[in-house]
């Protein structure tokens, strides 16, 4: 009969330590504007809209063009132009473009860690008609 209440006393010990920690989801990225794979007409405003209130000093994102057409072999390009700004408590970012984008293939790469300190990466890509 010791031997079960051991057992029960060590699985009881268990759910307890390991209960918090099923429960502590990370944060992700719900949606954004455009959508991942979407053709879009010349965007001047970009959204990452996310799970859970990320850390804005631990954020980032770049936006990159990766195929521009009728260029072949055509490199990464960084695009600088715009201002990136936090809403909704912290779980949406904006990126508010100088000029709208050219025609081509972009991605936005983001990362930023959530209130559990987890580090999270991501991208979204689509093209500019």
């Amino acid at each position: 009969m010791k031997f079960f209440s051991l057992i029960a006393s060590a699985a009881l010990a268990t759910a307890t330590f390991l209960g918090p920690v099923a429960v502590q989801a990370h944060s992700k990225m719900a949606s954004s504007t455009p959508a991942e794979g979407a053709t879009i007409a010349k965007p001047r405003v970009l959204t990452l809209n996310f799970t859970e209130a990320l850390l804005p000093p631990t954020a980032a994102a770049s936006i990159v063009m990766t195929a521009m057409p009728g260029v072949k072999n055509h490199g990464e390009m960084v695009i600088r132009n715009f201002t990136s700004s936090w809403s909704n408590n912290n779980k949406t970012l904006t990126l508010k473009l100088r000029e709208p984008l050219r025609t081509g293939s972009y991605e936005v790469r983001w990362q930023a860690a959530g209130a559990d300190g987890h580090r999270m990466t991501g991208k979204v890509s689509f093209k500019v008609s």
